[in-house]
């Protein structure tokens, strides 16, 4: 496999050992479908809770271009890894959104604390109680939550529940864990639902979820945590497709170079070329939509634009992946092949509704007529 198609940048060398503790684990992972102990403690270790945690509790408060690589590269070896290290970090970013009070609980004996997420939908029966609301219910689709030390729930704000949400923060002995994740792929993710029963949430650990869109916008605040969250949370979805590709095209690699014929047969090389070209155009979008997230000025933040390309990009690693797994024929489907498990891995990251085209599209289109009405 050419060179160029696995090269990270240095500011991801950090991630570097939890990306051989993922790979290495990633069949335990998939069997246990959750992250295997190592490998989840080797993502925090790492510092991808930390990751946009605010300074002030010793968190990175980093850049999105660096974290994308360092995605990528533990996302090479196993999807559901990868998945997971991304919302470690978004989640981090999203809970820095807390007032001070509900941060400082969060936060308050170090910043590597894994946080996991139920956002989309809203679930759950909100009650106001003295300092705080009683609360109750159910949620899906909580990655990684069986190494979570908090969740972050949304729910109807009951003082405007038709038109306000919001979110919450619950400490894991505050939920139950149901085992419900059983998918065809990013089975390591752990994705199961959860429920809480009449838990106390004090005021201090809520905040709108408003809030998450327009970023904040407090004086000091770090350029991470002024971003609105709709301009890069197709980009977080996407980053694992991004190390999912580079993994199946070593996987491809090896298994067709067991062939006869091996990387001489001109089909071969057709697919080769084109699955590898499309991985790194995929990788150069995601770099400038990690770019517009990283310096773009803030009244310019062209949010359309990202979530067109994360969803392009994805699209175009998933024809990638597609086309290895094609060519590799029946032993590419074995389950002791790495190929099989990523080619079902993206495609079930594609399915995620932040990575729609139709919608991005529609967002999109609707930003260049804007553009387009106030060109002179």
């Amino acid at each position: 496999m050419p060179a160029d198609t696995q090269t990270t940048t240095p500011g991801a060398d950090w991630a570097r050992d939890a990306a051989v503790q993922a790979a290495l684990h990633a069949t335990e992972s998939e069997h246990g479908r959750t992250l295997h102990p190592p490998v989840a403690q080797a993502l925090t270790d790492a510092g991808f809770a930390r990751y946009f945690v605010p300074a002030r509790f010793g968190g990175t408060s980093g850049t999105f271009g660096e974290l994308i690589d360092a995605i990528a590269l533990v996302g090479e070896g196993c999807t559901s890894s990868a998945w997971c290290a991304a919302l470690q970090a978004a989640h981090g970013r999203l809970a820095a959104h807390l007032p001070p009070r509900g941060q400082a609980d969060l936060w308050q004996d170090g910043p590597d604390t894994p946080i996991a997420a139920a956002l989309v939908p809203p679930a759950g029966t909100l009650t106001p109680a003295g300092g705080g609301y009683r609360l109750s219910g159910r949620w899906n689709l909580a990655s990684g939550v069986m190494s979570a030390h908090w969740i972050l729930l949304a729910t109807a704000d009951p003082a405007a529940p038709r038109v306000r949400q919001l979110i919450l923060a619950i400490p894991r002995g505050d939920i139950t864990v149901h085992d419900t994740w059983h998918n065809s792929g990013l089975r390591g993710t752990g994705s199961h639902s959860l429920s809480v029963d009449d838990a106390f949430v004090p005021a201090h650990r809520t905040m709108p979820r408003d809030a998450l869109a327009a970023g904040r916008q407090d004086d000091g605040a770090a350029r991470c945590h002024r971003i609105p969250y709709t301009l890069v949370a197709s980009l977080m979805f996407a980053a694992p497709a991004l190390g999912a590709a580079r993994g199946a095209l070593r996987a491809w690699t090896r298994l067709t170079a067991t062939r006869p014929a091996g990387l001489s047969d001109p089909t071969a090389q057709q697919v080769l070329a084109r699955s590898s070209a499309e991985t790194d155009a995929a990788h150069l979008l995601l770099v400038r939509a990690a770019r517009r997230a990283d310096h773009a000025p803030p009244d310019e933040l062209p949010t359309a634009l990202n979530q067109r390309d994360a969803a392009v990009a994805v699209e175009m690693l998933v024809a990638a992946v597609e086309r290895l797994f094609r060519h590799g024929g029946a032993r590419a489907q074995s389950e002791a092949e790495p190929l099989q498990r990523l080619w079902r891995d993206i495609h079930a990251l594609a399915g995620h509704g932040a990575l729609q085209l139709p919608a991005a599209a529609a967002v999109y289109s609707q930003w260049v007529d804007s553009e387009q009405a106030h060109t002179p």
